[in-house]
């Protein structure tokens, strides 16, 4: 069941990487390829949400079974 478990565990920390990175992708590069800049503290939050679904993701796999 350990393994079941795991694979799970997985593909949620799979699924919250790529969510943390369209975050970030949106919040942050897709301005600057735009050529403007909203402002430093949206793109800052943009890049803060997608920071800490990135840290989620890694607790996440903190929690695999051996």
């Amino acid at each position: 069941m350990a393994l079941v478990q795991n694979e799970r565990l997985k593909l949620l920390a799979t699924a919250l990487n790529n969510l943390s990175l369209s975050f970030i992708v949106s919040g942050v590069v897709v301005p600057v390829i735009g050529g403007h800049l909203v402002g430093g503290l949206l793109t800052l939050a943009w890049f803060g949400l997608g920071a800490a679904l990135h840290l989620c993701a890694q607790i996440v796999l903190g929690r695999m079974r051996e």
